[in-house]
């Protein structure tokens, strides 16, 4: 007997798909958090720039299934070629910052430093995208930020006196905002998902590897397998986010990223006995509660992101 489309979905089905949604976001969280782990042990012996390189490198071969799943070269098709470029630019911001803080900062940092995404996003989203920002998600913005100020404490030695580390994982933050306020623009312009990811892959790597020649250097045999990784790992954790966003909800999903931070510690404290310190977990704390109630305000205002 064929189904009814009509029908209203299984509420069964439904349950297990958003079971499938959460635990795979947790995987993914943790794949992430994977890949942060080979740049750090790489650390300062191979320039970021060299780095980036080789993780978008690596990935591309992974993404290729996924194009050719979705219709080959015909998918990877752009109306909008000044809109990749600039998505590239914000995209290397972001991995900038991240790669370097990741060297730099302990693990859970850099992680806790890179959910100010959502701050900079609701800021930015005001001139750029002409949204309201009532008092509620202002003030969720102020307290988060306050977060990170407990984080790196101005006036002390703060996160190990590295000031240049936090500065780019914020900067990369903002990054990533206008990253996302890109890809919100393209979306709505007709592009697809597969070439919105493609083409950032194939960009940055274009761009990573201009800026790695004046500082190359070339891997040892265990320096090649932890770029390797951390291209293919990074690959994978978006396959499996994107898998889990087509299985749940965004709404009921995106807290569930935050395990990324749990994942991070974890790694930090095993790896290299980075223990966060009490005003370290409070920062991260406020941190984490503010970006939660920004996320819960844009679910009861309706906005879709």
């Amino acid at each position: 007997m064929t189904p009814d489309p009509q029908a209203p979905p299984d509420p069964a089905a439904r349950a297990r798909a958003r079971r499938r949604g959460i635990i795979l976001v947790l995987i993914a969280s943790g794949t992430f958090a994977l890949a942060a782990a080979c740049a750090k042990t790489i650390g300062p012996a191979i320039p970021v720039a060299e780095v980036i390189l080789f993780r978008n490198l690596f990935a591309i071969p992974f993404l290729m299934p996924v194009v050719l799943a979705s219709g080959g070269l015909a998918a990877l098709t752009t109306r909008k070629p000044m809109s990749h470029a600039a998505r590239t630019l914000f995209g290397m911001m972001g991995m900038v910052g991240a790669f370097y803080g990741y060297v730099h900062l302990p693990l859970a940092t850099v992680t806790a430093l890179g959910f100010t995404m959502p701050l900079f996003l609701t800021v930015l989203s005001v001139p750029l995208l002409n949204e309201k920002v009532g008092w509620r998600r202002g003030m969720a913005v102020l307290v988060g930020f306050l977060g990170v100020l407990l984080m790196v404490r101005p006036g002390s030695e703060g996160i190990r006196g590295e000031w240049v580390a936090v500065l780019l994982c914020l900067l990369g933050s903002v990054g990533w905002a206008l990253a996302m306020i890109t890809i919100r623009r393209m979306g709505e312009a007709g592009e697809s998902a597969v070439a919105i990811v493609f083409w950032f892959a194939v960009g940055s790597a274009v761009l990573a590897g201009i800026a790695a020649v004046p500082v190359w250097v070339w891997p040892t045999p265990w320096q090649w397998a932890l770029l390797g990784a951390i291209g293919l790992v990074s690959a994978l954790a978006q396959v499996l986010m994107t898998d889990a966003y087509r299985s749940g909800e965004t709404t009921l999903l995106a807290p569930f990223e935050y395990a990324g931070i749990v994942w991070t510690t974890a790694l930090g404290a095993f790896i290299w006995a980075e223990l966060p310190g009490g005003w370290d977990f409070a920062g991260i704390g406020v941190l984490v509660g503010a970006g939660l109630y920004i996320w819960h305000r844009e679910v009861a205002l309706g906005v879709r992101r």
